[in-house]
């Protein structure tokens, strides 16, 4: 019979989101950066709208630093963006660059013992998983309606040009239908 693991899975050394702290060490005060580029398993956002493409490269420069209860890790992560805008729905390109500062917790450190799974990341094995971090980051950084430019005037609702394409003298003449039938005489009488 198999025992199940209760909390997070391993991470795996062999992924460049995951950093080995050993060389680090545990006496508080001591640091280390950490530059290297990782590559997104999947989207990072919401993909079609606007997001890190999958396969796409995620540069990380971070400075690890051992403090009393745990590795604390502080940088900056960058990435190209791909998605569409909100309004005329053309492709747009963005970057986007994300401060991160976490506490990885050592395991039986009183961080450990007095917060709940989910409230703080945790060392495991002596390995930190960097992919939630950035994922939680870039996702918050992402904006809730791109825009390919702040004045971007969107669609013609009735014939689905762009308005940039149109011009300022484009309209469509709408009737309304309890008058059309005195247009229509009018229209008889200039005939």
């Amino acid at each position: 019979m198999s025992e199940k693991r209760k909390g997070p899975a391993r991470p795996v050394l062999t992924s460049p989101w995951v950093i080995d702290t050993r060389e680090l060490g545990r006496r508080p005060g001591s640091s280390r950066p950490v530059h290297r580029t990782a590559q997104a398993d999947y989207a990072i956002g919401l993909e079609g709208v606007i997001a890190v493409p999958a396969g796409a490269d995620v540069d990380l420069d971070v400075l690890l630093e051992s403090v009393v209860e745990g590795v604390l890790v502080s940088g900056v992560a960058s990435a190209q963006l791909a998605g569409e805008c909100s309004r005329c729905l053309d492709p747009i390109t963005d970057e986007v660059e994300v401060d991160i500062t976490e506490l990885f917790a050592y395991p039986l450190s009183a961080t450990v013992e007095t917060t709940d799974e989910d409230e703080v990341s945790r060392l495991i094995d002596d390995l930190i998983d960097l992919e939630p971090v950035v994922r939680d980051a870039v996702v918050l950084a992402l904006p809730h309606v791109p825009l390919c430019s702040p004045d971007c005037a969107g669609l013609c609702t009735d014939c689905g040009g762009k308005w940039a394409e149109l011009g300022p003298n484009h309209r469509h003449e709408t009737i309304d239908p309890r008058w059309a039938a005195l247009q229509e005489r009018f229209q008889q009488d200039d005939g």
